[in-house]
């Protein structure tokens, strides 16, 4: 049997002006979902602000849930699941992400997207996304088929659906690191 690892899916509400938006619309309690690859969230990654106090300029985004954006918004709430995957889907994944990182610069902010997702018409753009868009086309690519629609229209509330998930973790994003501390 082959040995097995372990991912952590992190959805949250900062109660940024975009999350209270994309909450109107949804009616859902989370708004941004962020891909973690140790139970830390050490290595955690998005598509998000570049910059905490820039609202418009958006990419791909490793992420601080101490500081940086989350530090901006420390009411941030925030539910934390585990995926439990095969190695060989963990290594393929860490590829995938590195391709992220090595490119950084060329990743941008899907907000057409959303739009997209708002209609429900797919709105693919070259080297664009959003965070759910990232988060599930990055899994696909891995050989983690938890999400059954096309990543341009993931949502980030899809992966509550997921039975897949474990919950590890509700509450306030801020309290989450001193309990794994």
């Amino acid at each position: 049997m082959e040995k097995q690892k372990q991912i952590y899916i992190l959805l949250s509400h900062s109660g940024s002006i975009l999350s209270k938006l994309i909450n109107i619309y949804t009616r859902k309690n989370y708004t941004h979902v962020s891909l973690g690859l140790d139970k830390d969230l050490d290595e955690l990654y998005s598509f998000g602000r570049l910059r905490p106090y820039n609202p418009v300029l958006g990419g791909f985004i490793k992420e601080d849930i101490l500081n940086g954006t989350y530090n901006r918004f420390p009411n941030t709430k925030c539910a934390i699941y585990l995926l439990t995957v095969t190695k060989s889907q963990y290594e393929r994944l860490e590829v995938e992400i590195e391709k992220f990182k090595k490119e950084q610069e060329k990743y941008r902010y899907n907000l057409l997207g959303l739009v997209g997702v708002m209609i429900n018409r797919p709105v693919h753009r070259e080297y664009s996304y959003f965070c759910s868009q990232f988060v599930s086309e990055v899994l696909s690519n891995s050989g983690i088929n938890i999400i059954q629609k096309t990543p341009s229209l993931t949502c980030p509330v899809d992966f509550l659906e997921c039975e897949e998930l474990e919950i590890v973790y509700e509450g306030a994003l801020k309290e989450y690191k001193l309990k794994t501390s």
